[in-house]
């Protein structure tokens, strides 16, 4: 069993990954709730679990909550920057078999998938929906075994709905990512701080006064702005959408073309799951010196070979930090390869809001698992009782208390004659 190139008897480092791992566990009283009450009543059991995840702390507690319920899990890295190779060895010591590198290629990446796959899942828990394209593609001989599975992100979620419209999805999958109590917190306030933080360690810079450009304005791109302008940054918003582009005037947010922008931003973030959102027109007109950073989910935001040709030199001037030196002289700065920053040079979502993503994967894990070979083949949203148990939980958790309604408010809700 092994973890990338990890040895387990390498005590120290999965040591230090199970204190990291521990530390998380503290901010993550949710999925603290629910591995507890699995530990018991085993809904799990005997189900072969594949998960291509951020190989993090917080997942480590996902996995550890999963494998608690009676689950056989695996998991493979969703992002070769990602990886914290100390919780990676940590889990394998957990007896969770983890195949990751922090900085693999590419190459390394398929082949950790493919060995995830390899456990012949019944479930898939994907974030980006890379193991659900290879498992369809290249290993559909795997998935008649399969009962269902659940997506973590916007941009797989978009992904695995394209598959369905196409004809090729094969089993059902949940759409995690749309559940309230993870779109609206984690991607707000998990991304945008933790976008902030990313960029932040890899460059050092003061944010107060700079001009930031951020692309998108969904919960992501929501996120950011707001941390972005509570620094002190003058931030301009750029949208496809007319709607979110009125909501971020109405934010009193700046917002105008990208190509407009390009020639004023110092700082440029995107976030909206497409490709090529900042592409050689934009690189042609910016000022010298400008950083650019991503946390969509692929590094297809930036169009990077294009830069890469633009270009007559490239190197590294401190960590996560690449000065393409372009032919008339300018310099323009890519942080993180065009991965996801706030995973690259920081460490993700706080525990404290990947503990309700989490906790959503894992009872729907457990939905999956009651409602087997009874859900069509399509992509489901996350049922409103996973939900609002969720958040009734994380309430709980935090020591909040709210009011209920009375009989006669519910009826009164509930009925459309006057004054009944």
């Amino acid at each position: 069993m092994a973890a990338g190139n990890y040895d387990v008897k390498d005590i120290s480092l999965a040591g230090v990954g199970k204190q990291r791992i521990e530390w998380a566990f503290r901010e993550m009283p949710v999925i603290g709730l629910i591995g507890k009450r699995f530990e018991t009543e085993k809904p799990l059991k005997g189900v072969r679990i594949s998960g291509c995840l951020h190989i993090t702390t917080e997942t480590a507690n996902l996995g550890l909550a999963l494998k608690a319920g009676g689950a056989n899990v695996v998991l493979c890295a969703s992002n070769p920057l990602s990886t914290q190779d100390d919780v990676a060895a940590a889990l394998v010591d957990y007896g969770i078999p983890t195949f990751a590198i922090k900085g693999e290629d590419d190459k390394t990446y398929y082949k950790h998938i493919s060995a995830a796959l390899e456990h012949k899942p019944n479930i898939t828990i994907d974030d980006g929906a890379d193991l659900v394209t290879q498992l369809h593609t290249k290993r559909s001989d795997l998935l008649k075994d399969v009962i269902g599975g659940s997506e973590e992100t916007t941009t797989g979620v978009i992904r695995l709905r394209a598959m369905y419209k196409a004809g090729q999805l094969k089993y059902p999958l949940v759409a995690v990512n749309d559940a309230d109590t993870k779109h609206l917190f984690d991607n707000r306030y998990g991304t945008g701080q933790s976008t902030i933080d990313g960029i932040t360690r890899a460059t050092n810079i003061l944010w107060a006064g700079k001009k930031v450009v951020v692309c998108g304005y969904g919960w992501t791109g929501r996120g950011v702005t707001m941390r972005a302008r509570g620094l002190g940054a003058h931030v301009i918003v750029i949208e496809v959408e007319p709607v979110r582009a009125l909501e971020a005037v109405m934010e009193g947010y700046q917002v105008m073309p990208l190509i407009e922008a390009a020639k004023i931003g110092d700082i440029f973030i995107t976030v909206t799951g497409d490709k090529n959102v900042i592409d050689k027109a934009h690189f042609e007109v910016m000022k010298d010196g400008a950083i650019l950073a991503n946390s969509g989910h692929f590094n297809s935001e930036i169009n990077i070979p294009v830069l890469e040709k633009m270009s007559k030199s490239k190197r590294t001037i401190r960590n996560y930090v690449e000065e393409y030196a372009l032919k008339d002289g300018r310099s323009l700065y890519l942080l993180g390869e065009g991965r996801l920053i706030n995973l690259a040079a920081a460490e993700g979502h706080p525990a404290s809001v990947m503990d309700m993503s989490f906790a959503n994967q894992a009872l729907c894990m457990e939905y999956l698992v009651k409602n087997r070979g009874k859900l069509e083949i399509k992509v489901h949203n996350v049922p409103e009782e996973i939900d609002k148990e969720v958040a009734r939980l994380k309430l709980h958790a935090m020591g909040v208390a709210i009011d209920t309604l009375t009989a006669e408010q519910r009826k009164y809700l509930s009925s459309w004659e006057e004054g009944t």
